[in-house]
């Protein structure tokens, strides 16, 4: 399989991108954050627009890429070796900066590599369901036959988006949005059930994607088709401000996000695979750093705004000026970080 660098510089805008969102928690009401400013005229009312576009879609679209790759590296590793290296490189980080953010918050939590545990579960248990699979050779010849007749179609993505956006409309009558539990009570496994299903189905069609070649496969008509749908839909987002429209569109969230997620999502991929598949040095090495940055931006990031607390920039100006130095200094953290003997395994 070559390599896919669209997927690569797809993935570093998405590492950017969630910098950038949680740059403006601090700023807006984006939900809990472990920094307050000082100054209570640095908030932005409006940003929640950019909240939620992204909350629509964007780690939807990291576990769809993640799961992408999952079908291929079991293929190539089996279970056991497959499981030895999901434990070291999800697992070690996971150990590691949860033990950070525990000590710093005084409680356990893990903050945002919740992204990082739910992945590791997602592959373990993908692992235990192949290793399960014991008539491989009939399910590859099924596979096969199959795999020349599939391909993303509008009608296919719009009803995906409706069985996510059903579901998830049910869910969120129990469970609303931004309320995080852990399960039981007891299992060290926070999730916001409101957004949970979109992450499994996301997850799960990215392995379907890489078994039908579905990123090969879709059309430019389908991809463009798909893109322009997810940005009006984002449009209409961004439009809400009460009124007939903001209502209409926040009783029936679960949907709209849902399919705000799917065209999004596959309309960024098409987009990226036709216009950004190019690469570089600089590209390549941004990409082998983006879950290094995943993983250290948060620290970074709460230490530089208690850092210029007290200077004046606006609200807006204290967004931006946070999410682009620590967006700078985070993939260069991690690239000399990854000089550390035995860390390029896990990062």
């Amino acid at each position: 399989m070559k390599r896919l660098y669209y997927l690569d510089n797809l993935k570093v805008c998405l590492t950017i991108l969630v910098i950038m969102h949680h740059a403006g928690q601090a700023y807006g009401n984006g939900g809990g954050w472990a920094y307050t400013p000082s100054n209570p005229a640095e908030f932005m009312p409006w940003i929640w627009h950019f909240f939620s576009t992204n909350a629509a879609f964007f780690m939807g679209l990291y576990f769809f890429i993640s799961g992408f790759f999952v079908p291929r590296s079991f293929d190539k590793q089996g279970t056991k070796l497959f499981i030895q290296k999901k434990l070291l490189r999800l697992g070690v980080p996971l150990l590691f900066m949860g033990a950070i953010i525990s000590v710093l918050s005084g409680k356990i939590e893990i903050g945002h590599m919740w992204f990082v545990e739910s992945l590791l579960v997602f592959c373990l248990i993908y692992a235990l369901i192949r290793h399960s699979m014991f008539n491989q050779h009939s399910l590859s010849q099924s596979r096969e036959r199959n795999v020349q007749c599939s391909k993303p179609t509008i009608i296919g993505l719009l009803t995906v988006a409706l069985l996510m956006g059903i579901g998830s409309h049910f869910i969120r009558q129990v469970s609303p949005q931004d309320n995080w539990i852990w399960p039981f009570g007891i299992i060290p496994l926070p999730m916001e059930p409101a957004h949970y299903l979109q992450y499994v189905m996301m997850f799960v069609l990215g392995i379907l994607a890489y078994r039908f070649q579905w990123l090969d496969k879709m059309s430019n008509v389908t991809g463009l088709t798909a893109l322009l749908i997810g940005i009006a839909l984002a449009v209409g987002n961004y439009l809400r401000d009460g009124g007939a429209w903001n209502a209409f569109v926040w009783q029936w969230f679960g949907i709209y996000e849902s399919l705000m997620c799917i065209f999004i999502s596959f309309g960024l991929i098409w987009f990226f695979r036709q216009f950004v598949s190019a690469t570089s040095r600089f590209w390549q090495w941004c990409a082998a750093q983006s879950y290094g940055a995943y993983v250290f931006h948060l620290l970074l990031m709460i230490m530089l705004q208690n850092v210029v607390d007290g200077i004046w920039m606006g609200a807006f100006g204290k967004f931006i000026f946070i999410g682009v130095v620590t967006t700078i200094l985070s993939f260069p953290l991690t690239w000399m970080v990854k000089m550390i003997p035995g860390v390029k395994r896990v990062l």
